[in-house]
C-alpha cells in the first residue's frame, strides 16, 4: 500500500519535471494548495479541543487523520488532474453510476442514524456516498446536455431524469442539504448551457415546492429553520458559539498567551464550525484570504467555461466550479449567521475523510477540463 502510494508520488513528480503542468491554470492549482495548507494549520488549532471535547486522549488524534486525509486527496486529485478529458468524463460518470447503486443500498440495508441513512461501513471505515455523487453527477449530466438535436438522444429529459433519481435519493436518506447543493448546481449547468429561462424557474417552483414540503413533513428541517428564523424558538448553541468566536477573533486574532477561547466549547470546531475557528484563532484577514482563495476559483472557473464553445467541458467546468463554491458559501453563510446551520464542510479545510477525498476528485475533474492544450 505504501509501496504503490509512493510509486504514485514520485510518477507525479517526474510528469511535473517533464513539463507536464503546462497547460494547467496555475491560478487555480495555487488556490487549492493555499486552501489545503490553511486546512492543514487550522487541524491543529481546532483538532486537539475537538478530541477533549469529545473525550479522547491523545490530542493530535483528528490532526494526524486530517494528515492522512490531505495525503489521499492530493493523490486522488492529482491522478485525475494527469487524465484526458475523455477519461475523465468516463470516469466522472462511473463515479456517479456507483455513489447511486451504493445510495440505494444503503437505503435498502443500511444503518439508520439520528433519523437518516447516509453513511456505509466497512470495517472501521466509514464512507458517505453522496460525496462522489456530486462530482459524477455534474460529468454526467453536463454529457447528457451537450447530445446535440441530430444526436437521436433526448439529452434534457435523460438529465432531467438523473436529477430527479438523485434528488428522490438523497430526500429519501434524509439530506436537504446535499439535495439543495445538487439542485443549484443543476440550475448552473442549465444556466450555462443556454436552455430556456422556463425551465429554470420550473425548476425553482420545483425546488421551493419540495422544500417548503420537507418543512411540514420533516421535523428536523422545520426545527433548524425555526432556529434561523427564531434563534429563541429551540438550542441555537453551536450558531450562538460560531458568533462568538467570530467576534472575539478580531481583526488579528484570539491572544494565544490567553485560554483556550470560545473554540473549546464550540461542537464540531474542526468539521462544520472551522470557519468560525480560523476567525477566532487568526482574526479577520484569514476569513478574507479564505474567501478570497474561493473568489479566486469561482472568477477561474467561470472564465474558462464562458471562453470555450464545447458544451460538455463549459457545462462540466461551471457545475465543478458551483459544487466547489456553493459549498463553501453555505458553509461560510452557517459560520456567520446568515443560514440555517447544516452539517456542510469547508472544502479542502474542515476535517472528513470522504468530503475531503470526493472534493480531491472534484479538484481533479476541473485541472482536466480547465486545462489548455499544449502547442
Amino acid at each position: 500500500m505504501v509501496e504503490a502510494v509512493l510509486t504514485r508520488l514520485e510518477a507525479s513528480a517526474a510528469r511535473v519535471r517533464a513539463g507536464q503542468l503546462a497547460g494547467f491554470d496555475m491560478a487555480l492549482v495555487y488556490a487549492f494548495a493555499l486552501l489545503a495548507l490553511t486546512g492543514l494549520v487550522l487541524s491543529f488549532a481546532a483538532g486537539p479541543v475537538a478530541a477533549a471535547r469529545i473525550g479522547i486522549t491523545e490530542p493530535f488524534h483528528f490532526t494526524e487523520r486530517h494528515v492522512i486525509f490531505l495525503g489521499a486527496t492530493l493523490i486522488i486529485a492529482s491522478g485525475t488532474a494527469f487524465l484526458s478529458p475523455l477519461q475523465a468524463r468516463r470516469l466522472g460518470i462511473i463515479a456517479a453510476a456507483c455513489a447511486l447503486l451504493t445510495i440505494i443500498l444503503i437505503l435498502i440495508a443500511g444503518p439508520e442514524i439520528k433519523g437518516a441513512k447516509r453513511w456505509l461501513y466497512l470495517g472501521g471505515f466509514s464512507f458517505q456516498p453522496s460525496e462522489f455523487l456530486k462530482p459524477g453527477f455534474i460529468c454526467a449530466a453536463a454529457w447528457f446536455l451537450s447530445a446535440k438535436p441530430d444526436d437521436n438522444f433526448p439529452g434534457a429529459v435523460a438529465c432531467l431524469t438523473l436529477y430527479g433519481l438523485s434528488s428522490a435519493l438523497l430526500l429519501l436518506q434524509p439530506d436537504y442539504g446535499q439535495w439543495l447543493l445538487l439542485t443549484g448546481i443543476w440550475i448552473v449547468m442549465f444556466f450555462v448551457a443556454g436552455w430556456s429561462t422556463s425551465w429554470l424557474v420550473g425548476l425553482g417552483a420545483a425546488t421551493a415546492g419540495a422544500l417548503g414540503l420537507g418543512y411540514l413533513t420533516r421535523g428536523h428541517v422545520r426545527a433548524r429553520i425555526d432556529r434561523f428564523l427564531d434563534p429563541s424558538s429551540g438550542d441555537a448553541y453551536q450558531t450562538q458559539k460560531a458568533s462568538e468566536a467570530i467576534s472575539s477573533g478580531g481583526v488579528f486574532g484570539h491572544d494565544l498567551h490567553e485560554a483556550p477561547g470560545v473554540k473549546a466549547s464550540l461542537p464540531d470546531a474542526h468539521t462544520d464550525f472551522v470557519f468560525a475557528v480560523a476567525v477566532e484563532e487568526f482574526g479577520l484577514l484569514i476569513g478574507l484570504f479564505i474567501l478570497a482563495l474561493f473568489a479566486i476559483i469561482a472568477i477561474r472557473g467561470l472564465t474558462a467555461a464562458l471562453s470555450t464553445e464545447d458544451v460538455f467541458r463549459r457545462t462540466a467546468i461551471a457545475g465543478l466550479t458551483a459544487s466547489l463554491c456553493l459549498q463553501a458559501m453555505i458553509n461560510i453563510g452557517v459560520n456567520v449567521g446568515l443560514l440555517p446551520a447544516k452539517g456542510m464542510t469547508l472544502p479542502l479545510i474542515s476535517y472528513g475523510g470522504t468530503s475531503m477525498m470526493a472534493t480531491g476528485f472534484t479538484l481533479g475533474l476541473l485541472l482536466v477540463f480547465t486545462r489548455r492544450k499544449r502547442t
